[in-house]
């Protein structure tokens, strides 16, 4: 019995023990066409999830881990993103009238014919997102503030003259 016991303690010491992996990023969930409005978000890892063609009017996603999401053809009136990260997230043709993008992290999002009026911008990075030319005008005539994750200002990242 103990020869057993030191030949298996030995086989773990020779070839390691290794732990379980651990992903450090959700498994996705799906909230595609739904009626989603003052949903409450905020602080929520919701890497890689979809929204797609979603009423999130009034929804709260402050500080919320939203990388790599889709929000494709959504409404987000009046929405809270404040801190939130929507790096790498598709956010094309979304209505974000009123809403609070303030400090929200945009880095390389899509987001062609979405519309922003209204919107607070103070400290957002959108560095590298692929915005439409008038949206850009539109948006660096209030772009202002520095993001408190990356450093870069808001002018900076929109590109601004």
């Amino acid at each position: 019995m103990w020869q057993r016991l030191f030949a298996g303690l030995l086989i773990i010491l020779v070839c390691g023990w290794s732990a379980p992996a651990h992903a450090d990023w959700t498994t996705p969930m799906s909230y595609s066409n739904a009626e989603l409005k003052g949903r409450d978000f905020s602080g929520q890892s919701l890497q890689a999830s979809e929204f797609s063609n979603a009423n999130l009017e009034l929804a709260d996603f402050s500080y919320a881990d939203i990388r790599g999401a889709v929000f494709s053809a959504s409404v987000m009136t009046m929405a809270n993103l404040h801190g939130a990260d929507l790096t790498n997230a598709m956010a094309d043709q979304v209505n974000f009238q009123g809403a609070n993008l303030s400090d929200a992290v945009f880095v390389e999002a899509i987001m062609l014919r979405s519309t922003f009026g209204d919107t607070d911008i103070t400290g957002a990075d959108f560095s590298d997102a692929i915005l439409d030319g008038v949206q850009v005008k539109e948006l660096c005539s209030r772009a202002s503030g520095v993001n408190s994750k990356t450093g870069i200002t808001t002018r900076d990242s929109l590109g601004c003259r």
